[in-house]
């Protein structure tokens, strides 16, 4: 069974809701900053990025932390056909597995119609396109650099972020074990994120864009299925005083 809505769970939704906006705010602060192109000048010059090669970027953080990824997910979709911990019915596992995997797609969709070319195709970066290539903000749109596109947000951040859905799904049955689920979602996310950055893959902002679509989802997620509930609460309580009345008006 679902949780009740109560007054501590809708106060709680809100605050979800707090949360989200104000990182909305930090992350349009920092895209109007223009720190993007600073950070990566600090990293990288006209040869390059030199941790682009790096084992422990490329090895362990990018390769070692898709595969992490894949095998979560396998083991959500293993609990979702058989709990492995008390706790969720196996319709609120179905429904946050079917929510992760619509954030793990979500960015890669947005990525497939971007214009923003990743930092190691710029020309003050040693990117080797025919023609220069210029750093774009993602918020230029239709406006093109010159290179590939489709960097903007970072996918691989978002391998990570997709599994903030287990946060919800755990905090209203094992909120201890719900918060230990999101401090590690974030700390993979940042991991992955800086090692894509540190590369030269990918910009700062394109990682905290991905971490907020994925949150947004889930949030956006979280308040659907609360109106569900209630809507159904409201019907099962609706159904026993609408046959009480029929009951009376028919003795």
């Amino acid at each position: 069974m679902p949780p009740l809505v109560t007054p501590a769970l809708t106060a709680v939704h809100r605050r979800d809701l707090q949360i989200l906006l104000a990182t909305l705010l930090a992350v349009l602060a920092w895209d109007a900053s223009g720190l993007d192109l600073t950070v990566m000048r600090l990293l990288g010059d006209a040869g390059g990025f030199p941790l682009r090669q790096a084992w422990w970027t490329s090895t362990l953080l990018h390769d070692g932390g898709r595969r992490l990824g894949w095998v979560l997910l396998a083991l959500l979709a293993v609990d979702a056909w058989r709990p492995l911990l008390a706790g969720p019915s196996r319709v609120e596992r179905c429904r946050w597995l079917a929510v992760t995997l619509a954030a793990a797609l979500l960015v890669p969709g947005l990525k497939r119609i971007s214009t923003t070319s990743c930092p190691w195709d710029l020309t003050e970066f040693g990117g080797q396109a025919a023609a220069p290539v210029l750093h774009v903000s993602h918020w230029a749109w239709g406006v093109f650099d010159g290179g590939a596109g489709h960097c903007f947000p970072s996918g691989h951040a978002a391998g990570a972020f997709c599994f903030l859905s287990g946060h919800f799904l755990l905090r209203a049955h094992r909120p201890r074990l719900a918060r230990v689920w999101l401090a590690g979602t974030l700390l993979a996310g940042a991991l992955f994120g800086l090692a894509q950055t540190l590369r030269g893959a990918h910009y700062p902002s394109h990682t905290l864009w991905s971490a907020w679509l994925c949150a947004a989802l889930c949030v956006a997620a979280q308040r659907s299925a609360t109106a569900s509930a209630a809507d159904s609460t409201s019907g099962a309580i609706a159904l026993p005083s609408s046959t009480i009345d029929a009951t009376r008006s028919g003795s």
